[in-house]
């Protein structure tokens, strides 16, 4: 198989020295592809940060396993892989192509995983998410990142925290990747939650804000139905992953995958129980519109009833018409007694049923 180009990347630690903490950064092509390495042997971390160009010479050790990540590659860059590792055409097209459906392809010689991580924005409800395809082999585990927002970083602390599990070679690094993939999610639908739980108590503020519940709530909707688009095939991935024909979960990883398998779960069914409340609080937002209208029509006819007594009695009198008092002192308390006391009995009337 054809060597990626040499002279692409900064040379790595030499083997016995103090392995660098933080990956190096390597150029695959002349677009300066940002790349880290790693290479475990025996079931240790044995190199990191080293050239992408000296991967081949890895290769060759059964017992060695490759994990690489490319950030922002472009056909150039994943075709030097392509030749390096046997990747599939339809794959790497794959990778290079954003807005892929999260699943897990098979091919002869390695499995293609396409996910995605997720952040709410807590002020403005907005939903970004972030892609992730990966090439798993044999021996290689292959990350490719769009952009910086799927954590990398976190991604190798989860590693680094059990370094116990590395002699389960592709396997160990990928339930580390799914580990943190489907936490991020499941942070994602708990963020979604918070901010619909906030939602709810705005609906019986005394001081309505029906525009903002609403500008809201839609939004937060418009979120959800993009993170249920993410969340809800992660199950059936990592479920996919866990098959014996696959050879990638063996017995001592089983319960870890497990583990994952039941966090993606728990995290589609919330978001399908998120649906049905954002669903809910749009109803019920438009119920209390209604319902304070219907408030304020009641007041507003109770009020005008009140005034419309005062209102017959001196259009009544108003008339050029003897009546008794006519033209006397007596007559004009008279009626203004009448219209203070019929305003008073009707006030405390509505009062009473409730209609002001």
């Amino acid at each position: 198989m054809t060597s990626p180009p040499s002279g692409v990347a900064n040379a790595a630690s030499p083997q016995g020295q103090e392995m660098v903490a933080a990956s190096t950064v390597c150029q695959v092509s002349p677009t300066r592809c940002q790349a880290r390495t790693r290479l475990y042997r025996g079931g240790r971390l044995e190199l990191e940060g080293f050239p992408v160009a000296e991967i081949s010479d890895y290769l060759s050790d059964v017992s060695a396993t490759i994990w690489l990540d490319l950030l922002g590659p472009d056909h150039d860059d994943l075709a030097v892989l392509s030749e390096e590792f046997g990747l599939h055409p339809l794959a790497v097209e794959a990778a290079l192509h954003h807005s892929q459906r999260p699943k897990l392809d098979r091919y002869r010689s390695h499995l293609f995983l396409t996910a995605y991580t997720a952040r709410l924005d807590a002020d403005t409800g907005e939903l970004a998410t972030s892609e992730l395809a990966a090439f798993i082999t044999g021996q290689a585990l292959i990350t490719v990142r769009h952009d910086d927002g799927v954590d990398i970083g976190a991604v190798i602390e989860r590693w680094d925290d059990s370094p116990e599990l590395a002699r389960f070679g592709v396997g160990y690094l990928l339930y580390g990747l799914l580990d943190y993939i489907v936490d991020n999610q499941f942070e994602a639908v708990q963020s979604v939650d918070d901010g619909l739980e906030e939602l709810e108590d705005r609906l019986f503020d005394d001081v309505p804000r029906s525009l903002q519940v609403q500008r809201r709530s839609f939004q937060l909707r418009k979120s959800l139905v993009m993170l249920r688009r993410i969340v809800i095939p992660m199950s059936d991935v990592v479920g996919e992953l866990m098959r014996r024909d696959l050879h990638i979960v063996g017995d001592d990883l089983m319960p870890y995958y497990q583990k994952v398998y039941d966090q993606a779960v728990r995290a589609a069914e919330w978001t399908d129980g998120l649906r049905d409340l954002v669903t809910s609080i749009l109803e019920t937002n438009l119920i209390i519109q209604g319902n304070r209208l219907n408030v304020i029509t009641k007041k507003v006819t109770g009020w005008a009833a009140i005034i419309a007594v005062p209102t017959l009695i001196t259009g009544y009198f108003g008339m050029n018409v003897p009546y008794p008092g006519f033209s006397e002192k007596a007559g004009f308390v008279g009626s203004l007694a009448i219209m203070i006391l019929a305003a008073l009995v009707l006030y405390i009337v509505f009062k009473r049923k409730d209609w002001l």
